[in-house]
């Protein structure tokens, strides 16, 4: 084939492709490698343009053995860190030899790991707690504390309490499973939005009385009939009206508003809005991006004495992904917090 065919042939792969002479300079570079290392690379020696030195040792490697070579290459820039797997091939032909070195992105890939690692530590983490409490319990009930009907009584009560927060950690870990599987599918039933919210308000209204906050429906009465997973939406609501009534602050109200934009600009098209609005302390805005991270709270120590798993936010994220809408959380120290739900109409 003639050199300018093979050059454009080079040129139209993604993965950056280095070729090094047997001189140890570079003959060619692709459209890619000069993205990734500038454009003036060709005629240059390796050493001068590659640098790092796992990879200079893995080209020396395959030079000298005529082997191909793995190692891993990285990039810094501005905004993130790029993670390289990187292969030296030896090649030969037409009274030549050299190197061909390949580039393939896997950052993703390092991003997954890194978040499956992460997820299993905090797993433990959360488990760990309570765990050690019903063992330490257990262990005073079998010795010092078998004969005394005071402290055991307060033991127990402990342990059950600990015993309903790791059921709830492992409820919500099942629903965060089942709600990423089902992302891509979207519901196909059409419920009333209007009827769910009633009865989220209906079975938390005893629980919000006894914290000292009134609940207050407004907005749309009529019935509201959406594309929707009852189940699941009923389980936003439920989330998002709790977490007003626990972190709204006693005495305060929280009002549920629901209301109808015929042109939603993100959501192309009609839509139907759900607000849960409270009046307490606010949340400080350099949180707010991370709020639907997996296990994320901005005072742990709280969310875990009000029986908070962490997951919440996580599951509702992802139960609007799957109905194709939108989540959005406002909030400013002092003057409370919204959470808001977006749902196409049609």
């Amino acid at each position: 084939m003639e050199s300018n065919l093979v050059k454009s042939l080079l040129d139209g792969l993604p993965q950056p492709l280095v070729l090094i002479g047997s001189d140890e300079r570079i003959m060619a570079g692709n459209a890619a490698a000069r993205t990734l290392f500038g454009p003036a690379i060709e005629g240059r020696h390796y050493i001068t343009v590659l640098r790092q030195p796992a990879l200079l040792d893995a080209i020396e490697g395959t030079f000298r053995h005529r082997q191909p070579t793995q190692t891993r290459y990285l990039v810094t820039g501005a905004a993130r860190e790029t993670a390289w797997k990187v292969l030296a091939a030896p090649v030969s032909g037409e009274g030549m030899t050299g190197v061909l070195v390949s580039f393939e992105d896997i950052t993703d890939l390092e991003q997954i790991g890194q978040m499956r690692r992460d997820f299993v530590a905090n797993v433990s983490h959360e488990l760990r707690t309570p765990l050690t409490a019903l063992l330490g319990f257990i262990e005073t009930l079998k010795g010092a504390a078998r004969d005394d009907a005071v402290a055991r009584e307060r033991f127990l009560s402990i342990m059950e309490r600990e015993a309903e927060r790791m059921n709830r950690l492992v409820h919500d870990l099942l629903s965060l499973s089942r709600v990423e599987a089902e992302e891509r599918v979207r519901p196909t039933e059409r419920v009333d939005v209007t009827a769910l919210i009633a009865s989220s308000v209906t079975a938390l209204r005893s629980m919000a009385q006894a914290a000292g906050v009134a609940l207050e429906v407004t907005g749309e009465t009529g019935p509201v009939l959406l594309q929707a997973d009852a189940d699941q939406l009923t389980q936003v609501f439920n989330n998002l009206i709790e977490n007003a009534v626990k972190y709204g602050g006693a005495g305060q109200r929280v009002t549920v508003a629901v209301s109808r934009d015929p042109r939603d600009l993100s959501l192309r098209g009609p839509a139907v809005r759900i607000d849960v609005i409270d009046r307490g302390e606010g949340i400080d805005p350099i949180h707010l991006p991370r709020l639907t991270e997996r296990f994320y709270r901005v005072d742990s120590h709280r969310s875990r004495e009000k029986g908070g798993t962490g997951l919440g936010l996580a599951i509702v994220k992802h139960i609007v992904n799957r109905h194709r809408g939108r989540f959005r959380i406002d909030s400013e120290k002092g003057k409370g917090s919204r959470f808001s739900v977006f749902l196409p109409e049609s």
